[in-house]
């Protein structure tokens, strides 16, 4: 059967919003090591509807340092959690409708690898109170951004137990969790 796994960026105060704009002084040739190996492990996304509305308008038509990466974000198969959305325009992309839990079920136990998240935090905190998040992989940078959204909210707690985790030459943190 094949996994859900998110992966995000996040800061010690927990933060993931506008990576780009604390992310990048930490980003070396480990991290982007590990970021390949979980783009290869994977061969469908899942995203909510506002990372999806992010992605659909930046990598059509990608600034040209990113370009590599272009064929990857836009020929891999993408869901789309939404409830607000009713048509997903950008190449490959289909709209998850009716029974989330029931759809991504169905999606876990179709052939392939991994369906990896990235940046979706709503979706990732439901998917983890549903038991539906099999991995959670967090690069914990070592900044306190000091405002921003973040990735957990007041709200019921989920235990998880940590499946490995390494700290990279620049400070950042590897761990990756899944549920207890």
């Amino acid at each position: 059967m094949r996994k859900i796994v998110a992966g995000l960026f996040i800061s010690l105060d927990g933060v993931v919003e506008s990576p780009e704009k604390w992310h990048f002084p930490y980003f070396n040739d480990e991290m982007a090591q590990i970021i390949g190996t979980q783009m290869e492990a994977a061969d469908a996304m899942l995203l909510g509807r506002r990372t999806y509305e992010e992605f659909a308008a930046y990598w059509p038509n990608p600034e040209p340092q990113a370009a590599d990466m272009a064929g990857y974000m836009n020929g891999t198969p993408k869901h789309v959690v939404t409830t607000t959305l009713r048509t997903a325009e950008w190449e490959n992309s289909t709209i998850i409708e009716g029974d989330v839990p029931a759809a991504l079920k169905e999606l876990k136990e179709r052939p392939g690898k991994d369906i990896s998240i990235t940046g979706s935090p709503t979706l990732v905190r439901s998917l983890l109170r549903g038991g539906l998040l099999d991995e959670l992989r967090l690069l914990i940078h070592p900044i306190v951004v000091g405002g921003g959204a973040k990735l957990f909210t007041d709200g019921e707690q989920v235990p998880l137990r940590l499946l490995g985790g390494r700290t990279l030459e620049t400070g950042v943190i590897y761990a990756t969790y899944g549920r207890a």
